[in-house]
């Protein structure tokens, strides 16, 4: 690990705190390879079943890449297959929240839209500024924004590079819930506390399944969803679940 990334774990649930302040908690390419490692680890462990995502300070969730460390790339395609730390989070098996924490631009913005849920304070502004400097996204910009914001607010976002406020974003569907910086950790900590309460399986099961409904034709992603449903109901959780309920009394699930 790198003291740029700040890894945690408090019971089931698991903190990565992005750690450059001073930098607007953009990532190098030591932050990046933090992540990838700490994202391995939570995915290989039985007892994390959440994970938040957020940035140190007060000014910023994360802005991106930190482009003074891009022209250390040697060509454009050692570039191209440089470790994406977006990607790493989509790969995380685990419920992912993103607690925004003011600026999210271009990488952090893709960072928040890696995650399941967003959070966000409402000074926070989310930008895709990369035509600004000469390039696009490339860390699921144009998929994220189309999925969350419709194709038109998304092609505004990106062809013009300007900032949408808190308050459009949750308008907007970018965000699930505006919250007072003060409650910010806290408002993530209970919404994840009561992910991790539930059916581990059937968590990260539903998540797959979410992801489905966006990348297949309907039908074939409600025959995919039927046969999820399948797998988690043979399950040891799904069956104490059902024995919970007739014995009312609270399921104790063991993701097994």
């Amino acid at each position: 690990m790198t003291a740029e990334l700040i890894y945690e774990v408090d019971g089931h649930i698991a903190i990565l705190t992005l750690n450059r302040p001073q930098k607007l908690n953009s990532v190098t390419p030591d932050m990046a390879k933090a992540i990838e490692a700490a994202i391995a680890e939570i995915n290989a462990s039985d007892t994390i079943r959440c994970v938040i995502v957020t940035g140190a300070g007060e000014r910023s969730f994360c802005a991106g890449s930190d482009i003074k460390t891009l022209d250390d790339y040697k060509t454009p395609w050692e570039f191209r297959n440089r470790g994406d730390y977006c990607d790493a989070i989509r790969l995380c098996l685990k419920p992912t929240i993103a607690a925004v924490n003011g600026y999210a631009f271009g990488g952090g913005l893709e960072t928040a839209m890696s995650c399941d849920i967003r959070l966000a304070t409402p000074n926070a502004q989310f930008a895709a500024p990369e035509i600004k400097l000469g390039w696009i996204g490339g860390g699921g910009m144009a998929a994220g924004l189309v999925h969350s914001l419709g194709a038109s607010n998304a092609a505004m976002m990106i062809l013009t590079g300007d900032p949408i406020d808190a308050p459009k974003a949750l308008q907007w569907g970018l965000v699930s819930e505006l919250v007072e910086s003060e409650n910010l950790m806290a408002r993530a900590r209970e919404l994840a506390t009561t992910i991790a309460s539930r059916a581990p399986i059937a968590a990260e099961t539903a998540k797959l399944n979410l992801r489905a409904a966006h990348t297949m034709p309907y039908e074939k992603a409600v025959e995919y969803e039927r046969d999820l449903q399948t797998i988690c109901f043979a399950t040891e959780d799904a069956y104490e679940g059902r024995a919970a309920f007739k014995e009312k009394r609270q399921a104790i699930f063991k993701r097994r």
